[in-house]
């Protein structure tokens, strides 16, 4: 099989669909894809890359195009939309150019925000005639209010209805979580749609090596914050949506009990507001250590005590199931989920920790004291159960190979129509 992804992120930038495209190309298929310029989260162009240009390369066997892209920025609305519709436009000048000697069986579209990015691979299907899969990772224009990037109604209609059409152009739709399914359906009620969830790189399920993780990232000196005491790992995005202000409040509140530490992997739009806040309130037991490389993740998650999710009270993340909670789920250690939902549900379900409602940060300080007091046995059993759940609904490589089954079954249903 032959195809062409479409995606605004791409390796460098760490997500779930570089992962799934080595395991693809490492089963024999044959993938291009087609991409912006890296620059996702801090906001700049990474090292070795120029905003402006088309360029080529290689990478796990995959051939990457790269077409132009306006850099996010930070904490800039207007340079976030410039961001989006750069690519719409490039994508759409000069992805045809770049694989206009290139044919494919089925074009894909990965799509967290922007769901815009799939404009330039709708008219991509539509010049090489091939059927277009659509996984929606996010559901806009829900995202954009929940987010506080769109506030005026107007343009939030306008937004929904650009998206429907998108969703009206795939000949199927896979989504990330069960509770998208009603709400996808209620703007594209003609198209057939599919649960298919997200996993996280096999690397995750299993147990580092700490000597040998050690000296493969060059992290010859341990992360001190992970030795002792009770650490609390949050590992991601520290954003808007993550409402990480609950964790500034639920340490505020555990400040009596000093073995339980808050350390904090990741960047985003709120990474300074947090940094402020310890500051400014005194708090010794939040501990910010920035962007790590993704291969470092499971290493760390097998230092923590707990593992910490968190999510924005808004309906929207109810229905969202966050990807670290299929990697948290994997590493085997327990999990204390602060949000709504789908996501909640997921932990309580695998039975591999304790769930509190979204941005409820006394709720929030109780569950992690009450994890830390637990016997270490119970947390071991927490641990297990999550592993557990993640290999019988999660396992990288089974639904790797149920994509595949997805794209098969969809250009099958295509090929003999006109």
């Amino acid at each position: 099989m032959k195809i062409l992804l479409v995606s605004q992120y791409f390796w460098p930038e760490s997500f779930r669909i570089n992962d799934v495209v080595r395991t693809l190309v490492a089963k024999g298929v044959q993938v291009d894809v087609l991409t912006g310029k890296p620059n996702y989260p801090s906001g700049n162009i990474f090292t070795g890359f120029r905003a402006i240009g088309c360029t080529e390369q290689i990478w796990a066997g995959a051939r990457i195009f790269r077409v132009p892209l306006f850099p996010r920025g930070q904490k800039s609305s207007w340079r976030l939309a410039l961001n989006y519709l750069s690519f719409v436009s490039s994508g759409l000048v000069f992805g045809p150019w770049l694989l206009r000697k290139h044919q494919y069986d089925v074009v894909f579209v990965y799509s967290p925000s922007p769901i815009l990015q799939a404009i330039p691979a709708i008219f991509l299907a539509w010049i090489k005639n091939r059927p277009l899969v659509l996984w929606v990772q996010d559901l806009w224009p829900d995202s954009l209010a929940a987010t506080g990037h769109v506030k005026n109604v107007h343009l939030l209609k306008a937004v929904g209805w650009i998206v429907r059409w998108i969703y009206s152009c795939a000949d199927l739709l896979l989504v990330q979580s069960q509770a998208f399914v009603a709400e996808v359906r209620q703007l594209a009620p003609n198209r057939p749609i599919t649960y298919y969830p997200n996993s996280v790189d096999s690397i995750f399920a299993k147990l580092p090596d700490t000597n040998a993780t050690n000296l493969a990232l060059g992290l010859s000196i341990a992360i001190p914050q992970l030795e002792s005491g009770f650490p609390v790992v949050f590992a991601g995005n520290i954003g808007v949506a993550q409402a990480v202000e609950v964790i500034v409040e639920a340490a505020a509140l555990l400040q009596a009990n000093p073995a339980i530490q808050f350390v904090i992997f990741g960047q985003g739009s709120c990474w300074e507001w947090m940094q402020n806040q310890l500051a400014v309130r005194g708090l010794k037991n939040v501990h910010l250590l920035g962007q790590h490389p993704v291969e470092a993740m499971p290493y760390v998650m097998q230092k923590a005590g707990a593992l910490l999710v968190t999510l924005a009270n808004e309906p929207i993340f109810a229905l969202t199931v966050p990807n670290k909670v299929q990697a948290y789920l994997a590493a085997g250690r327990p999990i204390v989920a602060c949000l709504n939902g789908e996501g909640a549900r997921l932990v309580e379900e695998a039975k591999a920790g304790i769930s509190v409602p979204a941005q409820d940060a006394a709720a929030l300080a109780a569950a992690l004291l009450k994890i830390y007091q637990l016997p270490e046995a119970d947390r071991t059993q927490m641990g297990v159960n999550g592993r557990s759940f993640y290999n019988q609904h999660f396992e990288h490589d089974q639904l790797v190979d149920e994509l595949l089954v997805h794209l098969h079954h969809c250009v099958d249903l295509t090929k003999d129509l006109p």
